[in-house]
């Protein structure tokens, strides 16, 4: 082994609003002290209440995925496990998420947009 992750680090055009997006999502602390790093207007961060620390750095020009389109692809995402599809639906959608892909009925995940347009899925565990 070679390294620890320390963080993912998501471009965007609004970092202190994604990090309290992703708050919602995964509990923790918005800009948490850490002396690994600064925040401020162009720099967020989140510690998760589990995994490693999201963080997010504004970007001019911001062009966001177009999922599915390969002219804009998504680059990577992020797969959020949930015990109830519906019941995490419901609250992404209001914390500001967009569904992208809802798929069939039997089928155990979705596809979401975070507010920057940044695709992730939510599936069922």
């Amino acid at each position: 082994m070679i390294a620890d992750l320390q963080c993912v680090v998501l471009d965007c055009p609004e970092p202190a609003r994604l990090a309290e997006f992703y708050r919602t999502l995964l509990g923790g602390t918005v800009n948490r002290p850490d002396k690994r790093w600064a925040v401020g207007d162009d720099w967020a961060t989140l510690h998760a209440a589990s995994g490693p620390v999201l963080a997010f750095q504004r970007v001019a020009d911001h062009q966001a995925p177009r999922w599915p389109d390969p002219a804009r692809p998504q680059q990577f995402h992020l797969d959020f496990a949930v015990p109830d599809l519906d019941r995490a639906q419901e609250e992404v959608l209001a914390a500001g998420a967009t569904l992208l892909d809802a798929g069939s009925d039997n089928r155990s995940w979705r596809v979401y947009a975070d507010p920057a347009g940044h695709p992730f899925c939510l599936v069922r565990h």
